[in-house]
């Protein structure tokens, strides 16, 4: 499977994003996906992920009820909401497949597909 990120921007801070991560290739309902980030001289991080059937969602504490991620099998799009950004939010934003298992999973070497990142940037 491809996954192609987009939705970045600049944006000030306590403003909204939402990413987009169309998959092709694949029938994205075959996969658990995810949302990393990485900030500039820092390693990748987990940000979000979500099952194959939307059932079973984790966040990490740092963006806990500020992101939303949700996904549309039917579009093979998975999605994150941004709100509330703050600048420690800045990061190249990545979106992750695997093989379904049905539990969430926060570690980026348990994701084999990768987004190409999309650039998010929040100015104070």
């Amino acid at each position: 499977v491809q996954l192609q990120a987009s939705g970045g921007g600049l944006v000030q801070a306590g403003g909204s994003l939402r990413l987009s991560c169309a998959a092709s290739g694949g029938t994205l309902s075959r996969y658990d996906m995810a949302w990393f980030r990485q900030a500039p001289g820092k390693g990748r991080e987990f940000a979000a992920a979500i099952t194959w059937s939307g059932g079973t969602i984790a966040y990490a504490d740092s963006v806990k009820d500020r992101f939303t991620i949700s996904r549309d099998n039917a579009k093979n799009t998975v999605y994150l909401q941004m709100n509330s950004l703050k600048p420690e939010d800045t990061a190249v934003y990545y979106c992750a497949a695997d093989q379904r298992s049905g539990y969430v999973r926060r570690v980026e070497n348990d994701y084999d597909y990768w987004g190409q990142g999309t650039q998010v940037t929040v100015s104070s």
